[in-house]
C-alpha cells in the first residue's frame, strides 16, 4: 500500500526555518521531520512512498538524491582514477516517487496530481509536518473493516495553557497541565483512503479538508479513527523545540522503530 505525503506548503508559521526550506525539511534531532514520518511507516511495513512537491521542492529531491551516499562510508581514491568505494551504508527499504504537484496547489489538488502514481487502489495519505505514535497496522484494519472510502485519524489535543479549577466561591481548587481540549476531536492526518476519493477532487484549488472531506461526510463515506495517545504537528518553532526537547532526551513517543 502506498504512503502519498503531502510535502508542498509554505509553511509560513514557521517562516524562522521555512525561508530556507520546505517544512518536511526542518531537522529534529539532525533529521528532517518528513524522515521520522517516513520512518514510522517503514517501522509497519509500509515502504512505497509517494511524496507531493511544491515549495522549495528541490530541497527534497537532492536530500533523497544524496541520501544513499550521506548515509555510507565512502573512500575516494583519486589515486585510481578517482574511484570512490562505498563500504558500510544504512539503506532504508523505502521507494520513493517525487511528484511535482505546483507551488499554489491546494491540498486536495496535490493529491489528485499524485493520482497516476497511486494507481487503482486503496493508499495512506498524511501531513509532512506531524509526528504520532499511531499505530498503522491497526488503521489499515480499521478501514478495511468499515468497508467507507476514507478514514481519517482524530485527536483530541491537549489545551496550550494550564487550567484553573475555580468553585463557586471563585477560590482555586487545583490547577490541571494543559488539560486535554474540550472534547472537540480534530483531523490529525493519518487518512486511509479508496480511489474512489479522487472523484470529490476537483482540481488544483480543492482544500482536501473543505468539499472532498466534507462531501465523503455526507455521503456517510467518513469515519473516525479515535487515537488517544501522542500526536504533535509542528507549526511554530515553540512546537519544533518542544519535539527537539522529546528526541534529544530519548523520550520521543513516535520513535517506534
Amino acid at each position: 500500500m502506498k504512503v502519498v505525503i503531502l510535502a508542498g506548503g509554505f509553511g509560513t508559521r514557521i517562516s524562522e526555518e521555512s525561508h530556507l526550506k520546505p517544512k518536511p525539511m526542518i531537522e529534529i534531532g539532525h533529521r528532517p521531520i518528513l524522515w521520522h514520518i517516513m520512518k514510522l511507516y517503514s517501522h509497519y511495513g509500509f515502504n512505497d512512498f509517494v511524496i507531493c512537491l511544491g515549495y522549495k521542492g528541490y530541497c527534497i529531491k537532492e536530500y533523497f538524491a544524496h541520501y544513499f551516499l550521506h548515509e555510507a562510508d565512502i573512500t575516494f581514491d583519486f589515486t585510481m582514477s578517482n574511484q570512490q568505494f562505498i563500504h558500510n551504508h544504512q539503506a532504508e527499504p523505502w521507494k520513493v516517487t517525487l511528484v511535482n504537484t505546483g507551488i499554489e496547489t491546494m491540498t486536495g489538488g496535490r493529491v489528485k496530481r499524485a493520482q497516476p502514481y497511486i494507481g487503482n487502489e486503496t493508499f495512506m495519505l498524511t501531513y509532512g509536518d506531524g509526528v504520532s505514535d499511531v499505530d498503522i497496522k491497526s488503521l489499515v484494519q480499521y478501514h478495511k473493516a468499515h468497508g467507507k472510502r476514507a478514514t481519517v485519524t482524530s485527536v483530541q489535543p491537549s489545551g496550550r495553557f494550564g487550567a484553573l479549577d475555580i468553585t463557586a466561591e471563585n477560590t482555586v481548587a487545583g490547577f490541571q497541565e494543559k488539560p486535554q481540549g474540550d472534547g472537540g476531536w480534530i483531523n490529525a492526518g493519518f487518512f486511509v483512503l479508496e480511489p474512489e476519493i479522487f472523484d470529490y477532487i476537483e482540481g488544483d484549488s480543492t482544500i482536501f479538508e473543505r468539499s472532498p472531506m466534507e462531501n465523503l461526510a455526507k455521503d456517510n463515506q467518513l469515519v473516525a479513527y479515535k487515537h488517544d495517545g501522542f500526536w504533535q504537528p509542528m507549526d511554530t518553532v515553540r512546537d519544533k523545540d518542544a519535539l527537539e526537547e522529546l528526541w534529544r532526551n530519548k523520550k520521543a513517543p513516535w520513535k517506534l522503530w
